[in-house]
């Protein structure tokens, strides 16, 4: 095996553009618990964007290449692997915040207990475009908000990356969905995907219908993934002692403060913290979400809606798709037949 590997690398923060392909060294061998992936697909999120934009959270030096998500084969395995085997099919969240490489490669290093089995049922396309978006849904939903049966749900971006993880996520754990989406194509997956209602907020006022469709209730839970506006104006749907949970960073209290008259909690989720900390603990358990989700995805519990695919190269169009904003599901690229 050649000890050069194609990657797509951040040299300088800017546009899509800034993403120059480059061969870098392979850096196998690793620690003696690691896994080498040979990958197939690699999945986009906006954090991705964000990064390419802004730079990296952590800089150790060595070149940037993004991206978290990917679905790959087994290549070699560390002396202390105890369960992964050379040839299975695996995919994970690891990398892409700066210091480890991301999956933006033709290869890529993770620790065994970071992997997940794809079940033979489920393609590498759809195995790359789960983890991080399943693992920010379960965080929020049910170990932050703990959706139980009859809750009302309001998820924005319903048609989004995590959106739609959200939504059927809540609705398999006995919520009753409502969520905001832009066009009838939308309105569509997200009534497929389990939403009892359907906001379109460019014609609606959410906050109103969410109301309305509450029966005066309110909203029991929420999440926030577009920003303080948008935060702010769900406090005011909420119902008295309801869970709040927002991917964006917390803003302040609407101008009544209406979260603390309420009595709401606000939760943050962040699912790349542990990656930026070192938390190895939570980053397994995140790996035990990501195989629960397979198994949903193989009993047919759970659908992972591709936006679109691009070919490896073709990653700067695959950013511009990214940055355009408005995507329904995920972006994947493939890097290898």
């Amino acid at each position: 095996m050649t000890n050069k590997m194609k990657a797509m690398v951040l040299e300088a923060p800017g546009g899509p553009e800034a993403l120059q392909s480059r061969y870098v060294d392979i850096p196998w061998p690793a620690a003696d618990g690691d896994v080498l992936v040979r990958l197939k697909t690699a999945a986009l999120n906006p954090a991705d964007g964000y990064f390419r934009a802004f730079g990296p959270y952590l800089d150790n030096g060595d070149p940037c290449i993004l991206g978290h998500d990917a679905a790959g084969v087994v290549e070699q395995i560390g002396s202390d692997v105890k369960h992964i085997q050379v040839g299975q099919r695996v995919c994970f969240c690891n990398g892409g915040i700066g210091a480890h490489f991301g999956t933006y490669a033709e290869f890529a290093v993770v620790p065994e207990s970071q992997l997940s089995l794809i079940p033979e049922a489920v393609d590498d396309a759809t195995a790359a475009a789960l983890p991080l978006v399943f693992i920010t849904a379960w965080e929020a939903l049910q170990e932050r908000a703990a959706v139980k049966s009859g809750d009302f749900v309001l998820i924005h971006a319903g048609a989004g990356g995590t959106g739609h993880m959200a939504v059927q996520l809540a609705t398999e754990l006995g919520g009753r969905v409502a969520t905001t989406v832009s066009s009838e194509e939308k309105i569509a997956l997200v009534g497929k995907l389990g939403a009892e209602r359907a906001i379109a907020y460019r014609q609606e006022d959410f906050a109103e219908v969410a109301r309305d469709w509450s029966a005066g209730h309110g909203i029991d839970v929420a999440l926030d993934n577009l920003g303080p506006e948008t935060f702010q104006k769900t406090i005011a749907t909420m119902a008295a002692y309801g869970r709040l949970v927002t991917l964006m960073g917390m803003p302040a209290d609407d101008a009544e403060e209406t979260a603390y008259v309420n009595n709401l909690t606000i939760h943050n989720v962040m699912m790349l913290t542990p990656m930026l900390l070192g938390m190895q603990s939570r980053l397994d358990h995140q790996a035990t979400l990501v195989a629960k989700g397979l198994e949903m995805l193989e009993q047919g519990k759970l659908l992972v809606h591709i936006d679109s695919r691009y070919d490896f190269d073709d990653i700067a169009a695959a950013h511009e798709k990214l940055d355009a904003g408005n995507t329904t599901g995920k972006i994947v690229i493939d890097i290898a037949s």
